[in-house]
């Protein structure tokens, strides 16, 4: 296993992470707890879960992982988060994540899931900062981190703050080019950077030949996956969600033999993106500013689910604008057919029919 540092705090976890939200048979805890010690042995000591994944249950779970690596003498450090923004909702939230998790302190709290800034700034409002400063000088929390979905400048301006040790965000071979900007303020602030969704929500698996860019000879797919991830010397920690003990090997079978690419390598690799996406949105940003106030890279991204992921029966766009991006499709139909955002595309995507389709569909 290869551990990094955690940003300043003078931590060192694990390259690889374990994440709690997608347990194959959350209700078998018995097998749960066999994955995590799996994970354990195998070097991983960095865990991560939220009181929102199987509704507590995964935060159980995580309460009989964390007894069972402690009677093994296997090290742990535990992350958590909530949605809660007053100092009263944080302490009765996190007195029950204590006693879930079967813990004196959590390592890493989380601000959890910022998808705006305008959210963030409701939240200082309501003084979710000076709640997580409290519960810190009380020893109840070690380290104040965020989790954000925010892309491009927005998240670069989140985390030059400084109020923060730490960072989750998605990251991956699929939409690396909105994330990068978040190394600017890791770098800057000196934080940790866990990385989640490292698979593309299954997506790269699925679409081999799409990310053929990323893949080196002899590397299958996944492990492709987790080690371009690795290359990135900023990443402190590459979350996984395991549905099975066969997921946990095979994510500790790509650590071995694991040789890092050089930044010049990585530059390549990431340049082969552009000519492998043909027909999906790489998140460029270069359409981001609609007249009507459309945020189009996100409603790209949404689309992308259906060239990538659709499944009978699953409207997948709009699932994705509502749990990934807080938006409803039905803005889409506020689009006027400008064109200024074909015009400024460089992958010369038709943008104002992909609106119209995903508004059509809200109409429905």
């Amino acid at each position: 296993m290869i551990y990094r540092d955690y940003g300043r705090t003078g931590k060192k976890v694990s390259l690889l992470g374990f994440g709690g939200m997608r347990f194959g048979h959350i209700d078998d805890q018995d097998e749960c707890v066999r994955m995590m010690a799996r994970a354990a042995e195998g070097g991983v000591n960095y865990f991560d879960t939220a009181p929102g994944y199987f509704e507590t249950k995964s935060e159980a779970v995580f309460g009989r992982g964390f007894e069972e690596l402690r009677l093994r003498k296997l090290p742990y450090y535990v992350a958590t988060k909530t949605f809660k923004t007053t100092e009263a909702e944080i302490r009765r939230e996190i007195e029950a994540q204590l006693r879930r998790l079967d813990v004196p302190a959590i390592d890493f709290y989380h601000v959890w899931c910022v998808t705006t800034l305008d959210n963030w700034r409701q939240r200082k409002k309501d003084g979710i900062l000076g709640a997580f400063q409290k519960l810190k000088d009380e020893g109840l929390i070690k380290h104040i981190c965020v989790s954000s979905h925010l892309v491009r400048d927005e998240i670069r301006e989140l985390l030059m703050e400084g109020v923060f040790e730490g960072v989750l965000f998605g990251y991956s071979a699929y939409n690396f080019k909105t994330r990068e900007a978040a190394f600017d303020a890791v770098r800057a602030k000196k934080l940790g950077a866990v990385v989640m969704n490292p698979l593309g929500g299954g997506i790269i698996p699925q679409q081999e030949k799409l990310f053929r860019f990323i893949t080196r000879p002899g590397e299958g797919t996944v492990a492709a996956a987790l080690r371009f991830l690795w290359d990135h010397r900023d990443i402190s920690v590459t979350l996984v969600g395991f549905d099975d003990e066969a997921q946990v090997r095979e994510a500790l079978a790509a650590m071995e033999g694991y040789v890092p690419r050089t930044e010049a390598e990585l530059a390549v690799a990431k340049a082969g993106a552009s000519a492998s996406f043909e027909g999906v949105c790489t998140g460029c940003g270069y359409c981001d500013d609609c007249p009507q106030g459309i945020p189009i890279p996100k409603f790209m991204d949404a689309y992308n689910q259906k060239l990538l992921n659709d499944q009978p029966g699953k409207d997948v766009i709009s699932s994705r604008l509502n749990m990934h991006w807080s938006l409803k499709a039905a803005q889409a139909g506020d689009c006027v057919a400008c064109g200024q955002c074909e015009t400024a595309c460089t992958q010369h995507i038709d943008i104002i029919t992909r609106l119209k389709t995903i508004s059509e569909k809200a109409a429905v």
